[in-house]
């Protein structure tokens, strides 16, 4: 702080010295000498700081690319679960009607068998013996007997019945209580996942953000002392310019203030106008893929694909990005973290990985050399040899690859070469 205040009372002074003073300052160069010296060294120690700190980011990023891998898997788990736990509560549904129709059928049968022996007992029945005894005719004596036979007969079977549902009702209470069982042991492991998907999750934030956070501090102070010894260099001229003549030196020191404040305004301008254009929305979108044009060509589906996750495009194909100056190949469309991320057509996952500048990485092959790109997903949710329908699941939003946004970056790309996916595109 020190060396930085004499800096600026320094370099102050500079601008309104007397022909006196430039004449004394010949003497004291060897202080903006020696602050010169000492932020070359500082400007050394940090660059072997900031060295030290991106090889420590190099070995964070392999442990990056394993957190967000784990995650990646932890979610398609996850969704396995939920599909199973549909599938029991399906089934659980299906015992629930079951035993409903054997409870009801059992309801019944005994309410009969009720009835029967009520009736036996209001109005009490004579034996067979005596029935036989009071007949005098053979026939009738046949008929009763057939009668008896008869009734005999279908009370057992109806006994038998009664017997057989209360078998199947005990049979299906046994099965209902199995499968409640599994859903809650499915419930309790779907907590678990989740729980361990969240510390995943945390610890990975943590440690992006700890060594961002470190890398830019030390590129700014580098920054900063770089910005320090421009100006402390350009003194140093100015100084020794002045003690030869004093009007060139002035002269000379209007051209510099005049040069810098154009470039100052240029680079604000410049500034202003990236910051315009990095916060600027391209395009909004709210439709999502279908698979209608499913069994068409891939080449024929110009300016009908939709972009396969609802959010703001942040930037064109083509124009230069914000942060390194390279061309963009594709696009980021900033969306709501978790989201669905959808299959623009049909064809077959080819790569479904981490990837180094793009964390989750899914690939698509839909024939005839075209591809699409989906890249800093949260999770991966199909694997390679998968065939996919336009319109299908097949990643959820996140920001992994180092992104400090949620969203998805996508490309599409003919013989391995990139093209604009908005002019196949329609936005809505």
């Amino acid at each position: 702080m020190l060396m930085r205040r004499w800096f600026h009372l320094l370099l102050a002074g500079s601008l309104t010295a007397t022909p006196a003073v430039w004449a004394a300052s010949k003497d004291d160069s060897r202080q903006p000498k020696a602050a010169l010296d000492e932020i070359h060294q500082r400007l050394e120690s940090l660059k072997k700081e900031l060295t030290s700190s991106q090889e420590e980011h190099a070995e964070a990023a392999d442990a990056l690319k394993k957190s967000e891998k784990a995650i990646s898997e932890a979610n398609r788990k996850l969704h396995d679960l939920q599909q199973q736990q549909q599938a029991n509560n399906q089934t659980l549904d299906a015992l629930q009607q079951q035993k409903t129709v054997h409870t009801n059928n059992l309801k019944q049968q005994q309410a009969l068998l009720n009835q029967q022996f009520y009736q036996q007992y209001l109005y009490g029945k004579p034996s067979q013996a005596q029935v036989l005894l009071q007949q005098q005719d053979p026939n009738a004596i046949t008929r009763q007997l057939h009668y008896f036979g008869y009734v005999s007969h279908a009370r057992k079977e109806l006994m038998e019945a009664a017997s057989a549902n209360i078998i199947k009702v005990e049979t299906l209470n046994a099965a209902t209580a199995k499968t409640l069982q599994k859903l809650d042991s499915l419930k309790e492991q779907q907590e678990k996942e989740r729980a361990e998907l969240q510390q995943q999750k945390g610890e990975r934030d943590k440690l992006v953000k700890q060594i961002s956070s470190k890398i830019s501090a030390q590129r700014n102070e580098i920054d900063k002392l770089k910005r320090d010894e421009q100006r402390l260099t350009q003194l140093m001229e100015k100084l020794a310019k002045a003690a030869r003549e004093k009007a060139a030196r002035e002269k000379a020191a209007r051209e510099k203030a005049q040069r810098e404040a154009a470039k100052n305004k240029a680079r604000n301008q410049a500034s202003t106008s990236q910051q315009a254009s990095d916060s600027k929305t391209i395009a909004r979108n709210d439709a999502l893929p279908s698979n209608a044009f499913d069994g068409s060509n891939f080449s024929s589906l110009k300016g009908k694909l939709n972009l396969p996750v609802r959010g703001v495009v942040t930037n064109r194909f083509g124009s230069s990005r914000a942060d390194t100056g390279v061309s963009w190949k594709g696009l980021f469309i900033r969306a709501s973290e978790g989201s669905e991320v959808k299959a623009v057509a049909s064809g077959q996952v080819v790569f479904a990985d981490w990837l180094r500048g793009f964390g989750n990485l899914i690939i698509i092959d839909h024939g005839g050399g075209y591809m699409s790109l989906y890249g800093n997903n949260q999770a991966v949710l199909k694997q390679v040899g998968d065939n996919v329908k336009g319109g299908d699941t097949v990643a959820a939003v996140g920001n992994s690859g180092g992104n400090e946004q949620h969203g998805v970056y996508f490309e599409l790309r003919y013989q391995s070469k990139p093209f604009d996916p908005m002019s196949w595109s329609v936005v809505k």
